[in-house]
C-alpha cells in the first residue's frame, strides 16, 4: 500500500473537526500533505465504533508504527547526547521517557485531549482525560508524522517537545549524574569532589534544598530540588555541562 492511501477512509471527517486540526497544524508549525494521515492519529476506536457506515479508521495501528519511531529516536538522542552511560542507564532512562505518564505530560501540554475524535459514550466518561488514551494518541501523532514528512521533520519535533525535558532533568530520578560527574573528574583530573547543602528552604511538609558541587575547593555549579538526592542529582548534571564545555 502506498504511503498516499494510508487512512483514506478518513476523508470524511466532519468541516468542524477539519478547522481544529488547522488550528493544531498551526499550532505545532507542521502542515501535513495527507491530511487524512493527521486525522487518523487522533480518531479513537470509540468514534470510530459509532460512524461504522462511514468507515473510519483507527489510530491503534498509527500508535504501533509510532511506538517504534519513538524508541529508534529516543535511543539515537541519548546515545549522541550522554556518552558516558552504561547500556542499561541508557535503557533505564529511555523507558522513563517512552513510558505512559511521560506520553500524557507531552500529550496535555500539546492540548492534544482536545483535538481527539471520540464516541459520545467515551466523551461522556471524560476520556479526553484518560492518560492511556492521551499516550496513544501521542505515540499515533508521532507515527503518522513519519510517515507523511519523514524521520527528520519527527526528530525535529521531539527536538522541542521532549529532548529538551531531558536536558532540564525532567528524569533526572532515573538519571545517576553524580556517577558521571565521578567518572568525568576521575578522566580530566585528579580534584576532590565534594556535595555540600548549602540551604533549605520551606516548611517540613514542602521543604526544598540547595546543593553545591565543589572541586578542588571550587564552586562549580548550584542545583535545586526538593529532597537532598535530588538537589544534588540537579547539581552534579550542571556541573557536567559546565567542565564538558570548558574542555571543548
Amino acid at each position: 500500500m502506498k504511503i498516499e492511501e494510508l487512512s483514506k477512509k478518513n476523508g470524511a471527517i466532519p468541516e468542524q473537526a477539519r478547522s481544529k486540526f488547522e488550528e493544531l497544524q498551526n499550532n505545532l508549525g507542521l502542515h501535513f500533505t495527507n491530511k487524512n494521515v493527521l486525522y487518523n492519529a487522533f480518531t479513537h476506536s470509540s468514534y470510530v465504533n459509532e460512524h461504522r457506515r462511514k468507515q473510519y479508521e483507527d489510530n491503534e495501528r498509527l500508535e504501533f508504527l509510532g511506538d517504534a519511531v519513538l524508541e529508534l529516536t529516543v535511543s539515537k538522542f541519548l546515545f549522541l547526547k550522554f556518552p558516558k552511560m552504561t547500556e542499561g542507564q541508557l535503557t533505564k532512562l529511555r523507558a522513563a521517557i517512552v513510558c505512559e505518564p511521560a506520553l500524557v505530560i507531552f500529550a496535555n501540554e500539546l492540548k492534544f485531549g482536545e483535538f481527539v475524535l471520540l464516541g459520545k459514550g467515551e466523551e461522556n466518561t471524560g476520556g479526553r482525560e484518560r492518560p492511556a488514551l492521551l499516550a496513544d494518541c501521542f505515540e499515533a501523532f508521532v507515527g503518522a508524522l513519519y510517515l507523511d514528512q519523514g524521520l527528520e521533520t519527527v526528530v525535529g519535533f521531539l527536538g522541542k517537545v521532549v529532548f529538551p525535558k531531558v536536558e532540564l532533568g525532567m528524569f533526572s530520578d532515573v538519571m545517576d549524574f553524580k556517577s558521571q560527574l565521578q567518572e568525568l573528574v576521575q578522566q580530566t583530573s585528579s580534584g576532590s569532589l565534594q556535595y555540600a547543602i548549602v540551604k533549605e528552604n520551606g516548611p517540613a511538609h514542602k521543604r526544598t534544598f540547595v546543593s553545591q558541587v565543589i572541586l578542588n575547593d571550587v564552586v562549580i555549579s548550584e542545583g535545586h530540588g526538593k529532597s537532598k538526592k535530588e538537589a544534588e542529582q540537579k547539581a552534579a548534571q550542571i556541573a557536567i555541562h559546565t567542565l564538558t564545555n570548558k574542555k571543548d
